[in-house]
């Protein structure tokens, strides 16, 4: 078997027989230059000076990491070496804008463009060959100031599906270039959620694509992203699970590939993978930071960490996280509101996510201002108290919230869960049930989860606890397993999965369940 070494010869001297006859594009790396550490290896031929290529080849491994800080250092220092360079204002431009991510600056990518030159005929005319011209058009179409196309909804969405456009067409062209499949890739999975939630063909698609090019170059980081991110859902997620103990593994020197594998191990419930995948992530993005620097990585990474630890029953960790939440959310203080946004929704819902997994039941004051994952562990934390009062108010600010405006799937699946436990204290078992069938039904609307459930308390594992304490330990288990399904793994599940068979006099079933717990095999 080939060591990572010998590939990587074997691909340098594959691009050098190819590149003899191309003369006008660059050999892919300056000699001895050992570019690909901690970032995976690619090769991306273009008509960049060697010097330069060493830089642009480096900036497009991070990029397929989502490492656009590091990202954009890199292509500015092939600028530097090379100023007329177009494919480095390419790559720069595209180090802006998480692909995933609703919110769009156009303003950056364009101030790059506009350094090459000043019009996208200009721009073409820079890049010497065909290849290079329609990647400059394609991110034209992706962030130029030419109207995107709107047929298909708001501007992000328009540019997003017309860039996607954009690079099948290249991929049609040039059907054998690993960069243009991987592109490609990104741009259909990026393009899939405005398209259709629910249809898996197009991120099977991109998927496909990429197992592909993992299969011949275990070490491109973007094969390995791209398929832990087309198919990160319970159904298809283990036909990443290669990737995912892979990618950390070769672009260990960009945070979010040292997190992304925890999207694929949450799905199996590998929780102590979990843990340590955004340990690690975390860490990374800390010795990045520099003040003035968003907090993005750092927050998402302790976020899923905190989960992890959660399902394994380590509530030390967990609270340290909280406290680590704290000093990120200092760290944000000088960023804009959208910034300073993100890590104290995530530092609410942790709190609140503890609260529940825990069930250390705890109240604290609410008010209209009140993040939805704050109100329901506040509520179920009061219903468990005894204070139905405080429980009812919790309720009634998640309804207001709806009433204003907030038509979301997920607050309203939070309010009936509530609404369902309020009930159910009160004695009200038909509505108690009518409530959490109403929960279950907005869950399911949520789609397949990503992730840290999008509900904080899932609705069919709360159902199944009910259930139990009715007294219907069958029903309940077809509850808790309906849970396991979406959420394979998870503690509380198995734990009232466990609680139900042994109710239902299915001893061995239970134990064996039981087993599953934290402390158990944690095979996949």
């Amino acid at each position: 078997m080939l060591d990572v070494r010998n590939r990587r010869l074997i691909g340098v001297a594959v691009a050098s027989i190819v590149l003899s006859a191309a003369p006008v594009l660059a050999a892919e790396t300056a000699p001895d230059a050992d570019w690909s550490v901690d970032v995976g290896f690619l090769t991306f031929p273009t008509s960049g000076s060697p010097e330069a290529q060493v830089h642009f080849q480096r900036g497009v491994a991070i990029l397929h990491s989502f490492g656009y800080k590091q990202a954009i250092e890199e292509f500015r220092k092939a600028q530097e070496l090379d100023p007329g360079f177009a494919m480095a204002y390419w790559g720069e431009a595209l180090s802006y804008n998480h692909i995933f991510v609703p919110r769009l600056d156009l303003d950056s990518p364009r101030e790059t463009l506009a350094r090459l030159a000043a019009t996208p005929e200009e721009r073409r005319a820079k890049a010497p060959t065909e290849r290079e011209k329609d990647f400059l058009s394609a991110v034209e179409v992706h962030f130029g100031e030419r109207a995107a196309r709107h047929e298909h909804g708001d501007d992000t969405k328009a540019r997003r599906i017309a860039y996607m456009e954009a690079m099948k067409r290249m991929h049609e062209t040039y059907p054998e270039d690993d960069e243009v499949s991987a592109f490609y890739a990104v741009a259909v999975i990026a393009a899939r959620g405005p398209l259709d939630e629910r249809d898996f063909r197009y991120s099977v698609e991109a998927g496909a694509l990429m197992l592909d090019l993992f299969a011949r170059n275990p070490d491109h980081p973007g094969a390995a992203h791209y398929i832990i991110h087309a198919f990160d859902d319970p159904v298809h997620a283990v036909l990443a699970l290669p990737a995912a103990n892979r990618f950390a593994e070769i672009a260990g020197a960009v945070s979010h590939a040292r997190h992304m594998p925890s999207h694929i191990f949450i799905q199996r419930g590998l929780w102590d993978r979990v843990s340590r995948s955004n340990d690690s992530a975390y860490q990374v993005a800390r010795d990045l930071w520099q003040p003035g620097d968003r907090v993005n990585d750092m927050t998402h990474a302790n976020d899923w960490g905190h989960y992890g630890d959660l399902q394994r029953a380590d509530w030390k960790h967990a609270q340290e996280r909280l406290e680590i939440m704290d000093e990120i959310v200092e760290m944000s203080e000088t960023l804009d509101e959208d910034d300073r946004g993100y890590p104290l929704a995530r530092r609410d819902e942790m709190w609140a996510r503890q609260v529940l997994e825990s069930e250390q039941w705890e109240v604290r004051e609410i008010d209209d201002e009140a993040r939805a994952d704050v109100l329901l562990a506040v509520g179920i934390s009061a219903v468990e108290l005894d204070d139905l009062a405080r429980a009812k108010e919790a309720a009634k600010l998640l309804e207001q919230s709806l009433e204003e405006g907030d038509e979301s799937p997920r607050v309203s699946a939070m309010r009936d869960l509530l609404v369902g436990r309020i009930e159910l204290a009160r004695g009200r078992e038909r509505k108690a049930l009518e409530a959490l069938d109403s929960a279950i039904r907005h869950d399911d609307r949520l789609g397949p989860p990503v992730g840290t459930p999008a509900t904080v308390k899932p609705a069919c594992e709360l159902y199944g606890e009910v259930l139990l304490a009715l007294g219907r330990p069958e029903q309940a288990i077809e509850r808790f397993e309906q849970a396991l399904q979406r959420m394979p793994n998870r503690r509380l599940s198995l734990r009232g999965l466990a609680r139900a068979l042994e109710a239902a006099g299915h001893a061995a079933e239970a134990a064996a369940v039981a087993a599953r717990l934290p402390g158990g095999s944690e095979t996949p």
